[in-house]
């Protein structure tokens, strides 16, 4: 009787420990989790803020002269660009009735944007 009281005792034990870590590990998981969405939205709070001083550095309202600026605001608009080509190529790919060489078309498309771009630059600056 004495050993089958000492059994369920060490299951009991072992049961309560298990219990324990299995709380505590719960607990560290909702931390984790908590800890993920807050920086989820620490992530989209600078990523707003980001745009919308890049926005208004474009429109001339905000002054910065950092040379870093200057380099990510060109490697935005650089992006911008690429995916709206890819946009355009992914449409033509979409809607082709077959299997065509786009790489020909999409290099025009980038020389005539890029005519534009010149154009567009020298008037703005003909309006400064």
């Amino acid at each position: 009787m004495q050993k089958n009281q000492e059994w369920k005792s060490k299951v009991q034990e072992l049961f309560q420990s298990a219990q324990d870590e299995f709380k505590r590990t719960t607990e560290i998981g909702r931390k984790m989790l908590s800890a993920s969405k807050t920086n989820s939205n620490l992530h989209e709070a600078y990523e707003e803020l980001g745009m919308l001083v890049a926005k208004e550095i474009k429109k001339g309202k905000l002054k910065w002269d950092n040379a870093r600026v200057k380099e990510l605001l060109c490697q935005i608009n650089d992006c911008e660009k690429d995916l709206e080509t890819i946009e355009s190529e992914v449409k033509k790919i979409k809607f082709a009735a077959g299997p065509t060489d786009i790489s020909a078309e999409a290099k025009l498309q980038s020389e005539v944007k890029t005519e534009a771009e010149s154009k567009e630059k020298k008037d703005d600056d003909k309006d400064s």
